[in-house]
């Protein structure tokens, strides 16, 4: 777990500590797999693995990768694990973009809007 720290305390450790239990936390959110989110992300299961488990940091392509797959904006990945009640906002926040965002999606992909209906009859 996260304890408080100071910022003489930040280090490389500690920001692949928050990397990876956001990058678990967000993966479990949407419910999908190591290897689900490594096909997604173009990166191998093993790498995703050693991203979660802290023996590998990320690069920012890697991050940006993995904030396409996720459909998660990048500063999610460094949000501490210890919050207040009031910080816990942020998540809730998150949580609900990120469902709007795909509430977004999917209604634009399956629900037909007016100028499609009438598109179609055109043609």
């Amino acid at each position: 777990m996260i304890s408080t720290i100071m910022k003489e305390d930040i280090n490389e450790t500690y920001v692949r500590l928050l990397v990876s239990k956001n990058l678990k936390r967000l993966r479990s959110l949407q419910n999908i797999s190591q290897l689900g989110l490594a096909l997604n992300a173009g990166l191998t299961h093993n790498f995703i693995n050693d991203i979660e488990n802290c023996k590998k940091g990320v690069s920012v392509k890697t991050l940006a990768k993995l904030s396409v797959a996720l459909n998660a904006e990048p500063y999610q990945f460094f949000l501490p694990e210890n919050m207040s009640n009031n910080k816990m906002l942020i998540y809730v926040n998150d949580f609900n973009d990120s469902l709007q965002k795909v509430v977004k999606e999917l209604t634009e992909q399956y629900i037909p809007t007016e100028k499609k209906i009438n598109e179609s009859y055109e043609n």
